[in-house]
């Protein structure tokens, strides 16, 4: 059975879609983290667990063959029946819940506009690196593996009202616990009058990528691809970021722990004024829909369920603390501190500029930048908001002017949430740990709402969804219909 077509959203739009889902009972055994967040040693104990945990799909190895051997192992587990697509299409209401966590959206087709509308909202760089390499798995498989995270504010509308009601008074179509104590759950909203409902609230709001930036790009440069390949109308093809196809990185390659300690939650997500109204836009183009003019999305109402905002550390393997210090002491104030409990403890208390510096043992906080200096490196051309974030300014002063280090993938290491994994990390490697304080939403919304970007790798917003409860195929006839399992909660 076919995706109901809806036209090329003139507004936010989220599709019903076959879902592809594991048939064996121990979910949590199959599903992953994002892929980022997984680094060699999380890919091994996912194996342990599950042999046929997803991470076999989303990060397939290092070999040359990796994006064709995730293709064959798709269709293996498709037609052996380790997966399998629900019979009707559906949007998928989404929990996840735990100690101190509980959040509700809605996963399902979102719908990629033209950029200049701004419907889809994004607020962080990307590397053309990780864009070439899921692209090449996105292109291989002709699947979405996993969702990219999008808020929005929902304002007490229909659709959180139908969800938090679903999630309220239905028996789940799948669930599972994870190691973390969170438990996932999922439920299918296939009534056309439910769906209708979903349609006519989301249309008028806009969303904000909260994580996956780099699936978004790859969405749209695959949208490209298509829409280049079967149409020799240039008008129809709907304009995307450029993207290079630059050295693929190493699947699972990156150190990127996931969260550590609970912060507290963030404001909700609100439209900035200054972006015009989703309500005056016309759609670019008239050309019917296909698969991949849409993207595996979860949709989370911020207003309802304000999402967490942790920082992302940075760590230099070929930067030893004591020349960081050296260096760092002709333009910063260099504050030492006994541990990293402390050193932390006074990063917090700051409110300008202020990095923590660290490779076990004492720490050091960098303050109070030499003006002169910070003005003389950040770029006129961005807003003061940008110039002002504390990602920025490592990004353009700290990094490149008084260390002499490039901020890319190869000399800076991405250490998400967790300081302490980041310090062990610099112990390793004989660098330096670079810890820093989470941006502020509003900041960020800001940022994007006036058509800038923060520096790649500056937020990390949460939770995240899990992968593997639910994937999506570009080609639907790759698989048949399936059936409620016996240990699976038929929909009420």
């Amino acid at each position: 059975m076919a995706n109901p077509e809806l036209p090329i959203p003139g507004g936010l739009v989220l599709r019903p879609f076959r879902g592809v889902r594991f048939t064996v009972d121990d979910l949590a055994g199959v599903t992953s983290p994002p892929y980022d967040l997984i680094d060699e040693a999380g890919v091994r104990k996912l194996l342990d667990t599950h042999p046929n945990n997803v991470v076999r799909l989303i990060l397939p190895g290092t070999d040359r063959h990796r994006y064709a051997e995730a293709r064959e192992t798709l269709h293996q587990w498709l037609s052996s029946g380790v997966l399998a697509a629900d019979e009707t299409p559906a949007v998928y209401v989404y929990e996840q819940s735990g100690p101190g966590v509980l959040q509700r959206g809605i996963i399902g087709d979102v719908g990629l506009a033209d950029p200049e509308l701004q419907i889809v909202l994004p607020h962080e760089n990307v590397m053309p690196g990780p864009v070439a390499d899921r692209l090449a798995l996105m292109r291989t498989t002709e699947a979405n593996l996993e969702p990219i995270f999008l808020l929005y504010d929902g304002a007490g509308g229909a659709t959180t009202h139908l969800v938090d009601r679903i999630a309220a008074s239905r028996p789940p179509l799948a669930e599972a616990e994870t190691g973390d104590g969170v438990r996932h759950r999922l439920w299918a909203v296939t009534d056309t009058g439910e769906l209708a409902s979903i349609d006519a609230d989301l249309r008028p709001r806009q969303a904000l990528i909260a994580d996956g930036h780099h699936r978004y790009a790859t969405y749209l440069a695959l949208q490209r691809e298509h829409r280049a390949s079967t149409t020799s109308d240039a008008a129809t093809v709907m304009p995307v970021e450029p993207v290079t196809a630059v050295k693929t990185v190493t699947p699972g390659a990156p150190v990127e722990p996931e969260a550590g300690t609970p912060v507290k939650p963030v404001e909700a997500f609100t439209p900035v004024a200054s972006v015009k109204p989703v309500e005056a836009v016309t759609p670019v183009s008239s050309v019917k829909p296909e698969p991949w003019d849409f993207g595996l999305a979860l949709l989370v109402d911020s207003s309802a369920y304000p999402p967490d905002l942790k920082a992302i550390h940075r760590v230099i393997p070929e930067l030893p603390l004591e020349e960081a210090l050296a260096k760092a002491k002709g333009s910063w104030q260099v504050h030492d501190h006994a541990d990293l409990t402390d050193g932390l403890a006074a990063l917090e208390e700051t409110s300008g500029p202020a990095y923590l510096l660290s490779a076990g043992g004492p720490t050091h906080l960098l303050t109070d930048p030499d003006l002169d200096q910070l003005e003389h490196a950040m770029p006129a051309e961005r807003s003061a908001g940008w110039r002002a974030l504390n990602t920025s300014i490592l990004a353009e002063f700290l990094l490149p002017k008084v260390w002499g280090i490039q901020d890319d993938e190869l000399s800076v290491r991405i250490v998400h949430h967790d300081p302490e994994a980041a310090v062990r990390l610099a112990q390793a490697s004989g660098g330096t740990a670079v810890l820093l304080r989470p941006l502020a939403v509003d900041d960020v919304l800001a940022i994007a709402a006036q058509g800038e970007r923060v520096p790649r790798k500056s937020t990390s917003f949460g939770p995240k969804p899990r992968t593997g409860l639910v994937l999506r195929l570009l080609s639907p006839g790759q698989t048949s219909p399936r059936k409620n399992l016996p240990f699976e909660k038929p929909e009420s």
